[in-house]
C-alpha cells in the first residue's frame, strides 16, 4: 500500500510537472511567431527590457555592494556599476528608444569583435602546433567582419538579434514540448503499475 501512494504521489507531481512544460513551451512558441509575424512591435518590447534590465540591475548591485560593505573591501566598485546601471537605465527610458537601439548594436559588434579575435588567436596557436587551423581562422575572421558590419550598420545586428530570439524562442518551445510529452508517457507508465490490466476471466470448461 505505501509503494502505491508512493508511486500515487509521483504520478501527482510528475502531472504538475506536465502542465508547467507544456505552459512554457506553449508561451515560448507564441513569443517566437511573435517576433517573426511582428518585429517592429517585438523590437519595442525588446528594447524597453532593455532599460527595465538596467534599472534592476543597478538597484540589485546597489543593495549587494551595501549588504557587504563591512565584508568586501572593493564593494565601491559594485556601488559605482550598480549607479551606472542606473543612470543608463534612466537615459535609455528617456532616450527611448534611440539609446537602448545603439546599446544592442554596440553590444553585438563587441561580442562578435571579441569572439573573433580569440578564435584567430586559437588559431594562430593551432598553426604552430601543427594541427589544422584554417577553418577556424576563416571563423574568426568572418566574425570580425560581422563586428564591424553591427558598427556601420546597427539595424543589421538588431534584426539578427530579433532573428535570433525568435529562433532560440521557438527551439525552446519544442524542447519543453517534447520532455512535457516523455513525462506524460512516464505518468501513463506509473498508471500501470498501480492499476495494472486485469486479464478477462473465461469460464471454465
Amino acid at each position: 500500500m505505501e509503494g502505491a501512494d508512493l508511486i500515487n504521489a509521483l504520478r501527482r507531481k510528475h502531472r504538475r510537472t506536465w502542465w508547467a512544460l507544456v505552459v512554457r513551451g506553449l508561451l515560448a512558441l507564441a513569443v517566437g511567431i511573435f517576433i517573426l509575424a511582428r518585429p517592429r512591435d517585438s523590437l519595442a518590447a525588446l528594447v524597453l527590457i532593455v532599460a527595465v534590465w538596467a534599472l534592476m540591475s543597478g538597484m540589485t548591485e546597489i543593495l549587494h555592494a551595501l549588504e557587504t560593505r563591512s565584508l568586501f573591501g572593493a564593494w565601491w566598485v559594485l556601488l559605482i556599476s550598480g549607479m551606472t546601471s542606473i543612470c543608463f537605465g534612466v537615459a535609455a527610458v528617456y532616450f527611448y528608444p534611440t539609446l537602448p537601439l545603439a546599446f544592442m548594436a554596440v553590444w553585438v559588434g563587441l561580442l562578435l569583435a571579441a569572439n573573433g579575435i580569440v578564435i584567430i588567436y586559437a588559431s594562430v596557436q593551432m598553426k604552430n602546433a601543427g594541427i589544422s587551423w584554417l577553418w577556424s581562422c576563416m571563423w574568426g575572421v568572418l566574425s570580425v567582419l560581422a563586428s564591424a558590419i553591427a558598427f556601420i550598420n546597427p539595424p543589421i545586428a538588431i534584426a539578427v538579434i530579433l532573428e535570433l530570439l525568435a529562433v532560440f524562442s521557438i527551439v525552446c518551445s519544442f524542447a519543453l514540448l517534447v520532455a512535457a510529452w516523455r513525462i506524460r508517457a512516464f505518468t501513463k507508465h506509473l498508471a500501470a503499475i498501480v492499476h495494472p490490466a486485469t486479464p478477462p476471466t473465461g469460464g471454465g470448461a
